[in-house]
């Protein structure tokens, strides 16, 4: 369970409920609350995303909040050593035993590609097919960050639009000057909703999803240059330097006085 993700969601609407009580007190709090401008704002910004999509995507979208709560398990310093690992192997017995090494693998991607490399396949080819998977892996990822842009962008437009039919209601009432001062503040939460629709979820939950996308796409590419270095028979040692190039240079540090203290 990523905590960050659930601290960050309860902290900022703590935030929101902390405002409102200090301005208005906590027997006001129904002010700002109003089901007409929720359905105007959520209706309308969920609707609209789903117009934009197929259904599948739409559905997809949706379930894709729940990834925002999950730690990602792979681990790219533990990734690098796992190819380390199997260079060693490679070169002391050969190809061919790195076979018995992939039924151990839990990684789908890098059992695949150190099939590919068992069978004998051109270094292209294995390349070739590793990457298309790694791009169609990456496009679905897109689709599911796009859904929470689109919604983010869809938010304050429909507080926008609500606001508009709050000031065309209020306007006609413009007779009556005890009113205004109410239905002006009408008219405004549907902004509010639309602006902590987009900040507080949409903006936030595409921006881990991304964070997600790039850490797992990092550690595919690795498995590729790592995986065809052995298939080009490359030293173990140039294959470990090539490797960290991927981390930064504080994680190598880290990764190499591991390695001094496990040695």
């Amino acid at each position: 369970m990523d905590l960050a993700s659930i601290i960050g969601l309860v902290l900022c609407m703590a935030m929101c409920i902390f405002g409102i009580f200090t301005n208005a007190g906590i027997e006001n709090i129904g002010r700002y609350i109003d089901p007409a401008s929720a359905v105007i704002t959520f209706g309308g910004s969920f609707f609209a995303v789903m117009l934009s999509k197929s259904l599948s995507e739409y559905v997809g979208g949706l379930k894709s909040f729940l990834l925002i709560f999950k730690t990602p398990t792979a681990d790219v310093k533990a990734m690098i050593q796992k190819i380390i690992d199997l260079s060693n192997i490679a070169r002391k017995e050969g190809l061919l035993s790195l076979e018995e090494a992939a039924s151990d693998l839990d990684d789908e991607f890098m059992k695949k590609g150190i099939l590919l490399i068992v069978d004998g396949t051109d270094p292209e080819l294995v390349r070739g097919i590793m990457e298309t998977e790694l791009i169609s892996t990456e496009d679905r990822h897109k689709s599911k960050i796009g859904f929470w842009e689109d919604l983010g962008a869809m938010g304050p437009a429909w507080g926008m639009i609500g606001t508009l039919i709050g000031l065309v209601n209020m306007l006609y009432e413009m007779d009556d000057p005890s009113s205004i001062g109410p239905s002006m503040a009408v008219a405004l939460i549907t902004t509010l909703y639309g602006s902590l629709l987009a900040n507080w979820i949409c903006i936030p939950v595409s921006g881990k999803l991304k964070a997600n996308n790039a850490n797992e796409i990092m550690i595919k590419e690795i498995m590729i240059e790592g995986l065809l270095s052995i298939q080009a028979g490359e030293n173990p040692r140039v294959i470990e330097e090539k490797l960290k190039s991927f981390l930064s240079p504080g994680d190598r540090l880290n990764q190499d006085d591991g390695g001094e203290e496990n040695g």
